[in-house]
């Protein structure tokens, strides 16, 4: 049975917000290479802030409906642990380069999670975001997590929404593999909060208790 419930942070912009979510607890940290998203980094800057964090703490690129070259030169320069792509990508692409992925979904009353978990058999683990029209996730909006499914053959990892208010709560309900968190700890849009982000570790693991 999981004791821990993981925890990941993601659209980090800066290197020490990076290294303070790592302090406080992280699991892993994102880093968002979609070039239309608020907290869009540079390969390069993405690179520093993935050369900069501890052992043991998994670096994480996002990415939406990316090219196969866009992904590969990724890979080559900032060098993450874990793909997460967070478009309308296949499987068979997401499983075609050299590192594991995790692959977001956008959850609504009308989605068969069972059957995307099927089709999307090769991931590590299921992100399940909230369906904003026209977003790509960052909205800060929650889903009805009754949604879930219990059965679910992949990993959870629960976001959308969540916020060191709700994240035990959610924790309780869900009982997820991991929590991933991005505008619920900032300050403004790419600018993570300390106090924020330790609360919500905080939230964690009291709902881990």
């Amino acid at each position: 049975m999981q004791v821990t419930t993981v925890v990941k942070i993601c659209g980090l912009t800066r290197i020490e917000h990076a290294l303070t979510a790592a302090r406080l607890g992280a699991h892993a940290v994102g880093v968002v290479l979609y070039r239309q998203s608020p907290r869009f980094v540079s390969n390069e800057q993405a690179r520093r802030i993935v050369d900069a964090l501890p052992p043991f703490v998994t670096p994480v690129a996002l990415m939406v409906n990316p090219a196969a070259d866009e992904v590969e030169t990724a890979i080559e320069q900032v060098r993450p642990a874990l793909l997460q792509f967070h478009g309308d990508e296949s499987a068979d692409f997401c499983s075609s380069f050299s590192l594991p992925y995790i692959k977001a979904l956008r959850v609504s009353a009308e989605t068969d999670l069972l059957q995307y978990a099927r089709n999307y058999a090769s991931a590590k683990g299921l992100l399940l975001d909230t369906f904003v029209d026209g977003a790509r996730g960052g909205t800060g909006t929650m889903f009805d997590w009754s949604l879930i499914p219990r059965e679910l053959p992949l990993p959870t990892i629960l976001a959308g929404g969540l916020n060191p208010d709700n994240v035990s709560d959610a924790i309780r309900q869900v009982r997820p593999w991991a929590v991933d968190v991005s505008s619920g700890v900032e300050a403004a849009k790419g600018i993570k909060d300390a106090a924020l982000m330790a609360a919500f570790i905080r939230g964690v693991k009291d709902a881990d208790v």
